[in-house]
């Protein structure tokens, strides 16, 4: 599951800084014809539109990055990289914040349409809540979007938050390719806001309107578009958020209409099979606006376990391989595997429990009569029996044995701010179980044997030998922890708050932005699954998001940081180690620590006989 998270790597990531990238004019192609790779990952791709609530998946983004392009990326070291190939933005204006989007002449969709302003239109009109008056339903079981009513964008936009601070339509340019966003305050993370359009707009228009728009009519529907959402007609748009929202999923295989695998990048995607858990992509013959991969074809080949992908490479059937290893996965790479590289490194993800505090259950006021202070001693009783060090040592420390426990929520270990946050959040103090503090918590709250239900992965043997940690000194406490593991357990998280009270798993980190907690622990925020909810803290971030004062910024998380640890909603584990092998008869694969991880470079990948001619 891929949730937008600031996390941790070796010593400090370099947040804001910038690197130039495409300064030279279009490269041609250096696709070597008749090349292909095979690479794999460990869950099924089924969205080329990864913004939505139900499709916001590592599985999505990791394939959808390479057929999609924008104005940057982040390289290995977590430096924002400007794609000047694609286009350019600017503050034009500081007071109000004023930022230009521009897009590059010849920069076109797969089916030769310019990819221009009224693209970038999409991303406001998606991303706000200005041009939306309905609401969706949800599959209880899998938190898939079902139906709406009008015009609905699942893409979780928060009122006053990012995009939505853009309450003014923006404003085309430049024969339509650019688009000006005017604040109606300073936003902090203003440059990550997005990174580029992934879905056309006039092909989500055509696939919205089948009847009025045939091909030719391109221009026609981008006009059409821009036109509504200028006018506000909420009754014309509702059909194209309805097209926007469920016409690039996939889960069913390759799609017949060429409008729902539209792109813009160096890849198109030319094949989903869900059956047999791959998906393949095809050089985009047209490309020019950034680096030319090299591979003339890349299939991503699903394979859950990191041992089974080993195997895969080992045979040959692969030629990369990445995820979470085992100690005896980490010994056999150690001592050598013929035809085989590899590379061990933290991952932009971090292990913690999550507490659900609005469903009814042991941790939820509303269990005893809304008695808020009964219900969080509960929860500080419950967060003391994790034995956060033992489960280091025994299941992360053989991997990598400098690893540390990770004592903050929102700072990354060894960044300004996270000795401050691990000072006043209690994390620090809970290394060890402390079962006799959480009995005397029980007491006192006059609480006994509240049973647990434990979700986490039922496919990850590592979160199985972390539950079976921590369940002794659970039941020593007096705590009833129950085995609520599922398959589909990140589905679960959302669309099943009522079957769980604890859950097991990792942040995944997308970006290096300073506000990106606010959509775990704000009342309203995306991530926030269990009911959390604090005045004070929703202020915090509210003020936060606003804020160009870098050392304000510090101390506004570092008292969000304390707020979050004396509700005792969560608690952080380790940063997940990481290994990515690859045969040695591939050149150019360099791992990433934030998604989407080793595919962050996919252009630089190249056969050695090739490379050494």
């Amino acid at each position: 599951m891929k949730i937008t998270r600031l996390a941790a790597g070796v010593g400090v990531v370099a947040v804001g800084a910038m690197v130039l990238a495409g300064c030279t004019p279009p490269r041609e192609s250096e696709v070597i014809e008749g090349t292909s790779i095979t690479v794999a990952w460990n869950d099924f791709y089924y969205a080329l539109n990864d913004g939505l609530a139900d499709t916001n998946a590592t599985a999505n983004a990791v394939v959808n990055y390479m057929a999609k392009s924008g104005f940057w990326h982040y390289n290995a070291d977590s430096e924002l990289v400007k794609d000047t190939d694609f286009g350019t933005y600017e503050v034009v204006e500081e007071d109000p914040l004023t930022v230009k989007y521009t897009v590059n002449e010849g920069v076109k969709w797969t089916d030769g349409t310019a990819v221009d302003g009224a693209d970038l239109l999409l991303i406001w009109t998606a991303f706000t809540t200005h041009r939306q008056d309905g609401e969706g339903t949800a599959d209880e079981e899998t938190g898939e979007l079902t139906g709406q009513t009008g015009t609905f964008w699942n893409t979780g936009a928060t009122e006053g938050y990012g995009l939505d601070n853009v309450t003014e339509v923006p404003e085309l340019g430049d024969d339509n390719r650019s688009l000006t966003f005017t604040y109606d305050n300073f936003y902090v993370d203003w440059e990550l806001a997005f990174s580029g359009p992934g879905i056309s707009t006039h092909g989500t228009v055509m696939l919205a309107y089948p009847d009025e728009y045939k091909e030719g009519d391109e221009q026609k529907a981008k006009d059409d578009f821009v036109k509504a959402v200028q006018d506000n007609d909420l009754e014309w748009l509702a059909p194209v958020s309805e097209a926007f929202n469920q016409d690039y999923k996939f889960s069913s295989g390759t799609p017949d209409n060429p409008l729902q695998l539209l792109s813009n990048g160096p890849y198109t995607i030319t094949e989903v099979n869900a059956t047999d858990g791959y998906t393949t992509l095809t050089a985009n013959p047209d490309f020019t606006w950034g680096p030319s991969p090299k591979y003339e074809s890349i299939t991503v080949r699903v394979i859950p376990d990191m041992q089974a992908q080993i195997t895969a490479l080992e045979n040959g059937e692969i030629s990369i391989a990445s995820g979470q290893p085992t100690a005896d996965i980490a010994a056999l790479l150690g001592a050598g595997v013929e035809g085989v590289e590899y590379s061990g490194s933290p991952e932009g993800t971090y292990e913690h429990i999550d507490l659900q505090v609005g469903n009814g259950g042991p941790f939820d006021p509303a269990t005893y009569g809304g008695d808020e202070e009964k219900a969080l001693k509960v929860r500080q009783a419950f967060l003391k029996i994790i034995p956060r060090q033992e489960i280091l040592e025994k299941l992360i420390q053989p991997l990598q044995p400098d690893a540390e426990l990770r004592n903050s929520q929102i700072f990354l270990p060894g960044t300004d701010g996270a000795e401050a946050a691990a000072e006043v959040n209690g994390y620090a103090e809970m290394t060890e179980p402390d079962v006799e503090g959480a009995k005397a918590l029980l007491a006192e709250a006059g609480v006994t044997n509240p049973t647990v239900r434990f979700l986490f992965s039922n496919t990850n043997e590592r979160r199985k030998q972390e539950f079976l940690l921590i369940q002794p000194y659970a039941a020593e406490a007096g705590f009833n922890l129950v085995d609520s593991s599922r398959q589909d357990w990140s589905n679960a998280l959302s669309a099943a708050t009522t079957e769980y009270d604890a859950a097991l798993f990792g942040w995944q980190s997308t970006s290096t932005a300073v506000g990106e907690s606010a959509a775990n622990y704000q009342t309203t925020g995306l991530n926030n699954f269990y009911g959390w909810s604090n005045e004070e803290l929703d202020g915090l971030f509210d003020k936060l998001s606003s804020s160009s004062d870098p050392d304000e910024q510090t101390d506004l998380r570092v008292q969000a940081e304390e707020i979050v640890g004396a509700q005792a909603w969560s608690v952080p584990i380790f940063q997940f180690p990481g290994i990515t092998a690859w045969s040695d008869q591939t050149e150019g694969v360099v791992p990433g620590f934030l998604s989407p991880t080793y595919f962050w470079n996919f252009w630089d990948w190249k056969p050695v006989d090739a490379a050494a001619e």
